[in-house]
């Protein structure tokens, strides 16, 4: 169901353990994000010498390598366009209809060259059918099967409420909903012609003891298994209400008031990120339009240094998330997703006076946001046909979108009896690091190891860092690999340079280290 549409169709415009008075920021109130103090990014121990480089330091220097932006399109972790093997409707068109097997869905969608990452969003009912286990839908498997197959990675949601199948079925589980007081929220009357007859849209008491005790327990069992999983990019927070965003439109909360309602939503939130101690969350940006908290639990979450999500802002549309995703600290990455003509059906494209049509309008809109990700939705067929026809926006989002470094120049100077290089760190994305980025000079036979992290989120978009290798004495003349890494929640994942120049196996750049010598140095000025 189309958000927007759902909202038009609707009929009407006991504490959290843990969750005290103490732990609580006392209703954060609204702000613009550009330059708000949400506390220091994530901290660099083993910190770089990011200059200044000043020509009183050394004596004499010379440009000994450089780098050119690579047109190509570039895998790493952080970035990319999603592929969605389960949506909040289910599978592709085919899979449902039956005219595919699941399986052959989900290849599809790992096999369109343009993909990067695969996404699940499903139900609770879809992960748990019984306490105490996960009973994972198959199409789980399936999903990390395949990016192991294709060298791509994943990121999922798991929905504790959604309107899509009410009233027949809820996203909660059916042995918690025999255990949790269920809240008739409003009536849906019946109007766009997908539901016509007259029923209440149902929503659980999140602050209930035994939801509380099943959600940790949800959580334990994902993370026990799958927190710091080598291919998982991201987890979205499980939020309130429809589809997991933090809201249930223009229908109320199930809450008796607006303070239990925040203590819950911030206890879930501070939960998750206790639990979730490696896999990057990602919290959805959503105005407080349930009134909730949401303005509580996104600032706990940033601070906490979750990535940003926002889901289907139609056409670029609400001006304050705008604001925040763009405005954000520049160490955290930002998903982005847009639910309207989500099936990419040409036959359906809407064009403006330029020929712009919509779906490239709104994916070309990801880089003002100075987005990290642009959801693809799960019809593979139509991606690809898309993507025939309309090259421009998916081309363009691999080349600009996200983060991409380099080392852009390359400088070795006579400095304390020895070598010291210096690199300028050029970052050719829209985005910043998400994380911190680690950079080392390496000697070809692996014995010497130099390196560190840059200040978080350094290179910015568009922008470049210079950091400097002090060498061992002796290493003139020698060949040396220049290799990058990003660190999140201290999980460190191998970043390729994103260079026009020739790269080793491991994504790193050879440089050639001169030779102490007269001819051919000059002072620094």
């Amino acid at each position: 169901m189309n958000r927007r549409d759902f909202a038009k169709a609707t009929g009407v415009g006991m504490l959290v353990a843990g969750a005290g008075p103490q732990s609580l920021r006392a209703d954060v109130s609204g702000h613009l994000w550009d330059r708000y103090d949400f506390g220091p990014g994530p901290a660099v121990p083993d910190r770089l010498n990011q200059g200044p480089f000043g020509v009183e330091q050394d004596e004499g220097f010379q440009t000994i390598g450089w780098t050119n932006p690579s047109q190509e399109h570039i895998r790493n972790f952080g970035l990319g366009l999603v592929a969605y093997t389960w949506e909040e409707g289910g599978p592709s068109l085919a899979a449902r209809r039956r005219q595919e097997p699941l399986e052959k869905s989900v290849e599809k969608l790992a096999t369109l060259p343009f993909v990067d990452t695969l996404y699940i969003r499903f139900d609770w009912r879809d992960v748990q059918s019984a306490p105490g286990r996960l009973d994972l839908n198959p199409v789980w498997k399936l999903t990390f099967d395949a990016a192991r197959q294709y060298g791509l990675k994943v990121g999922f949601r798991v929905q504790l409420s959604s309107p899509e199948f009410q009233p027949k079925q809820l996203a909660l589980p059916d042995f918690l909903q025999k255990k949790i007081p269920l809240v008739k929220i409003g009536r849906n009357r019946g109007e766009g012609g997908q539901r016509p007859q007259d029923w209440d849209f149902v929503e659980p008491r999140y602050d209930h003891p035994e939801f509380q005790k099943a959600f940790r327990e949800l959580n334990e069992l994902l993370a026990a298994e799958y927190d710091g999983h080598p291919l998982l990019d991201f987890m979205d927070l499980m939020m309130y209400g429809f589809w997991g965003e933090g809201h249930t439109n223009r229908l109320p909360s199930p809450f008796p008031d607006y303070l239990t309602a925040e203590k819950t939503m911030v206890g879930m939130t501070r939960m998750q990120i206790e639990i979730w101690k490696k896999t990057p969350l990602a919290v959805n940006t959503e105005p407080d339009i349930s009134s909730v908290g949401n303005r509580e639990c996104q600032d706990i979450a940033v601070r906490a240094g979750c990535w940003l999500r926002s889901d289907s802002i139609v056409r670029i549309e609400e001006p304050v998330q705008v604001e925040e995703l763009s405005g954000r600290p520049p160490w955290l990455a930002v998903i982005m997703e847009e639910g309207g003509n989500r099936h990419y059906d040409p036959q359906t494209l809407r064009f403006d006076s330029a020929r712009v049509n919509d779906r490239e309008d709104a994916g070309l809109h990801v880089l003002d946001l100075n987005g990290n990700y642009w959801a693809l939705w799960t019809e593979a067929d139509n991606l690809r046909k898309f993507y025939e026809t309309y090259p421009r926006a998916f081309d363009t989002l691999h080349r600009r979108m996200g983060y991409r470094v380099r080392p852009s120049w390359i400088w070795q100077r006579k400095r304390y009896g020895t070598s010291e290089v210096i690199c300028a760190f050029a970052n050719d994305g829209v985005a910043g690091v998400p994380g911190v980025l680690k950079v080392y000079l390496e000697s070809m036979d692996g014995k010497i190891r130099l390196g560190g992290g840059l200040d978080a989120g350094h290179p910015y978009g568009g922008r470049l860092r210079q950091a400097a290798f002090v060498l061992p004495k002796g290493m003139e003349g020698q060949q040396m690999k220049i290799r990058a890494e990003v660190e999140t929640k201290g999980v460190r994942r191998p970043v390729r340079w994103a260079c026009a120049q020739p790269l080793t196996p491991d994504g790193g750049l050879l440089i050639q280290l001169k030779a102490f010598d007269d001819r051919g140095w000059r002072k620094g000025v």
